[in-house]
């Protein structure tokens, strides 16, 4: 039985979902990967990933997306909604559509459990500051998180198959730091607001630990989870720290105005899947 629950697709081996496919088949899942260049497939395939060109799209998916969900076991869908606030998307819902464009491939692949990875900013910003668990009611003030909120509620609604969740606060990696883009900038707002962030490595750490629970059929797969390391400085301690360690210039911030924010707990992810953030932020 235990064979049988290995088989992983990863639909966006971007960021995250390709180190993450290296760090499943180190740990001897065979894994199937996606991607929308051509010239990634080469990349996908030295790792020993086997390799898919899908492209997602509003109304149809270009690419042999029937064989990419063939014989899994979870699928992983890890693609960015890529909606910017200031777009007028919103009648057009393109991220949500995809959504819907996929999920009758996954009812007739069988696949029986899915990970959405999802974000923190299905939950808005806040006057007074807040803790945010679970139990409160995503309220996103972003096109991205509004979308993301109808897509998490498509997926975990569906009856064929069992979605779990997994909300990430701002992602951080090696070669990625919000704070290269405020160096210098000045009057920057919530210099008060607590920041919500996550390591990559984190990251692939706790989608393990619910691929580690795909193993146990007692688990309640339907779940949902914040995923934010335990440290919380607000943005202006934070973001002057890490100019100051990568020596770029100071960013400013609006003193004068009340800050909104709020404050991601991630109680859940270390009490029931028992995982402790090995990286701080």
């Amino acid at each position: 039985m235990k064979e049988e629950r290995k088989k992983i697709a990863i639909l966006g081996c971007g960021w995250l979902g390709l180190p993450l496919a290296k760090s499943l088949l180190s740990k001897g899942y065979k894994v199937k990967g996606s991607t929308t260049s051509e010239s990634k497939l080469e990349v996908l395939k030295n790792a020993g990933i086997s390799p898919f060109q899908i492209q997602l799209e509003a109304h149809q998916i270009i690419g042999n997306i029937e064989d990419f969900l063939k014989e899994t076991d979870v699928l992983v869908i890890d693609i960015p909604p890529g909606l910017r606030r200031e777009t007028s998307t919103s009648n057009e819902m393109t991220f949500v559509n995809k959504i819907k464009t996929l999920i009758p491939f996954i009812e007739k692949s069988g696949v029986q459990k899915v990970i959405f990875v999802s974000s923190t900013s299905v939950y808005g910003d806040n006057f007074p500051i807040v803790e945010i668990t679970e139990e409160t009611k995503p309220n996103p003030d972003t096109e991205s998180g509004k979308q993301l909120v109808i897509a998490e509620t498509l997926l975990q609604s569906n009856p064929h198959f069992k979605t779990t969740v997994i909300r990430f606060g701002g992602l951080l990696g090696d070669d990625r730091h919000p704070v290269k883009f405020l160096a210098g900038r000045t009057n920057i707002e919530n210099p008060e607001a607590p920041v919500n962030m996550i390591q990559r490595e984190d990251c692939i750490g706790i989608i393990e630990k619910v691929l580690d629970f795909a193993r146990n059929d007692n688990w309640e797969w339907n779940q949902t989870f914040n995923a934010v390391a335990p440290q919380h400085p607000t943005r202006k301690t934070y973001y002057h720290k890490k100019a100051e360690n990568l020596n770029l210039p100071l960013p400013t911030f609006a003193e004068n105005s009340e800050s909104k924010g709020k404050i991601i707990s991630s109680e859940k992810v270390e009490t029931i899947l028992g995982y402790s953030f090995q990286k701080e932020i």
